[in-house]
């Protein structure tokens, strides 16, 4: 009676009811049955919002009832509830208490850790149910050991996996061929995904889905794009899905494309698809596209502001030019974290803000959030743009020292973009030189810039050689190279240089300049008269070149 009155309860999605009829029935003293404790359970999921302090109340109650020894329904119901607030380590306890277990006992455990990312926790306590206690999995119980083997990325443990799934006398569910399918593609397998969708003999939404995100993965736009224009069906994962492929692969353009097709479907959008539309956005700097995003879902709370579209928009903002906006926004966060910091301290370094760069890294500090290596990145591009020497050679001195981060090649290009641009060119030299890796382009390119800058020949030519090494067809090296030499009149070398250039058939990429203007993107190149209002262009053109000669400026030529 009891019983059938709390499963009423919960049908009827009154859990405080079930919850207030338990606690009456263990203080009255009742008669109770197993099942009793797992409603109470279920009671206590629905109706604390997150909070396990109704469940662990139950699982006292079980203790004292001697419940939990005796009944392995109870002890699978603890596990799922504290395996389910992410209490991963009260669930082991609990697990590893049972004087008894079945396959849901270890279903349920094995699936927490793989729900929670602990992939490695996941596959061990799978191994020692299959090999060690030689018990045989279920369906489920598969579906959250492939999940944790995509999360690790190991193919043979994949394989492995699918030839016992293959050879065993395993039920092959849609969920279980889906789960392989995305385990290969995650693993970087196109054609074993491929292999499992077409020798699947029903396809759900989530089939289609998970074979154009392994193309996507693998870099295959036009097989996932004709995947995707191959679905029977498509939901907002599907549309999500494609539009995070072309972010991701340098096709904002089509991110924004498809973005705005689903919009017209009528295909409500989901917090990921805004991420991947806004991080176009900001590849395009187009800001009024991702005004209209943040006004329409996020600020009129359509969609949750979570910390992953925080950050997407705050990067969109700050790179679109509006570091106002992105810096409210920042603040706004009820919940932060390393990435959020990051974003912001990289916007104010790139428009040039250095000392709110510093200064945000010094609340960050008092915040007890541990700094990576783009928070250092960030740091000392923002003291490159001010020529903060000391500064910058402190925080790439603590990096190391304080937060044990080994610098990247990244750092080093920072630090002698820093000491050339102030003109100590013997020292970033001796950086560039002494890295325990090989400096790359952006490294010694920022250092031949320097030289340009100040004039140094001895180092500008070595640094050349470097760079030519490096990449022979890239033309500004020559023409860098060209204008050190032209500081010094040094015309047969000019003329060298233009000659080597020919023979190596190196041609220089004409510069082009993109604006948007109420939503569309202009794009122009050096003498382009190809706009409608060239006229009116190069006259205000003219009209800027004027005033700076008026304030005394000459270009370098």
């Amino acid at each position: 009676m009891i019983d059938t009155m709390m499963r009423g309860f919960l049908r009827a999605r009154l859990p405080r009811r079930a919850l207030g009829l338990f606690r009456r029935v263990f203080r009255d003293r009742l008669p109770t049955d197993a099942r009793t404790f797992v409603f109470a359970l279920k009671a206590a999921a629905d109706s604390e919002h997150g909070s396990p302090s109704g469940g662990e109340a139950v699982h006292c109650a079980a203790l004292k009832c001697r419940f939990l020894g005796e009944s392995v329904l109870v002890g699978n119901a603890l596990v799922h509830f504290y395996a389910n607030h992410r209490l991963l380590g009260d669930a082991a306890k609990v697990f590893e208490e049972m004087p008894e277990r079945d396959v849901v006992s270890w279903t349920t455990l094995v699936d927490g850790y793989a729900r929670a990312g602990l992939a490695d926790e996941a596959w061990r306590l799978f191994c020692r149910m299959v090999v060690i206690e030689g018990m045989r999995p279920n369906e489920v119980t598969l579906v959250a050991a492939v999940s944790a083997v995509g999360q690790m990325g190991l193919l043979a443990l994949g394989v492995m996996v699918h030839r016992y799934v293959a050879d065993g006398d395993v039920a092959r569910s849609v969920n279980l061929e889906n789960a392989l399918m995305d385990m290969f593609g995650k693993c970087g397998s196109v054609r074993s995904a491929k292999e499992v969708f077409d020798s699947m003999v029903v396809k759900d939404v989530y089939s289609w889905t998970s074979m154009v995100n392994a193309y996507a993965k693998c870099g295959d736009l036009e097989s996932a794009e004709q995947l995707f224009e191959d679905m029977p069906r498509r939901n907002v994962v599907s549309w999500s899905c494609m539009i995070a492929a072309y972010s991701q692969l340098n096709q904002p353009e089509e991110a924004v494309r498809l973005f705005m097709e689903m919009i017209a479907e009528g295909v409500d959008p989901v917090d990921a698809t805004l991420v991947s539309v806004l991080s176009a956005c900001a590849q395009l700097g187009c800001l009024d596209l991702g005004r209209w995003i943040y006004v329409r879902y996020i600020a009129s709370n359509k969609i949750e502001l979570t910390i992953n579209l925080g950050n997407a928009c705050i990067d969109m903002f700050a790179k679109c030019g509006d570091v106002g906006q992105a810096s409210r926004l920042f603040d706004e966060m009820t919940e932060r974290n390393v990435v959020s910091w990051n974003t912001m301290i990289m916007a104010h370094a790139v428009h040039g803000q250095s000392e709110e760069a510093i200064r945000l890294f010094e609340q960050l500090k008092g915040a007890n959030v541990e700094p990576d290596g783009i928070t250092f990145l960030g740091l000392l591009s923002s003291c490159s743009h001010r020529g903060l020497v000391s500064e910058g050679r402190r925080y790439f001195k603590e990096m190391k020292m304080f937060y044990r981060i080994e610098p990247r090649v990244e750092h080093y290009a920072c630090m002698i973009d820093l000491l050339g641009k102030v003109g100590l060119l013997e020292e970033a030299f001796e950086v560039a030189r002494g890295m325990p890796m090989e400096a790359d382009e952006a490294g010694w390119g920022a250092l031949l810039n320097a030289c340009r800058m100040h004039g140094n020949l001895e180092i500008g030519a070595c640094v050349a050689d470097k760079l030519v090494e490096l990449d022979p067809s890239d033309s500004g090296i020559y023409v860098l190279m060209s204008q050190i030499y032209a500081s010094k009149s040094k015309w047969d070398q000019v003329k060298m240089l233009r000659m080597m250039m020919r023979d190596r058939a190196v041609k220089k990429n004409p510069g082009c300049s993109s604006i948007e203007v109420e939503g569309r993107f202009h794009d122009f190149l050096v003498a382009d008269v190809s706009h409608a209002r060239s006229e009116d262009i190069y006259a205000a053109l003219k009209n800027i070149y004027f005033h700076l000669k008026q304030e005394g400026y000459v270009p370098p030529t």
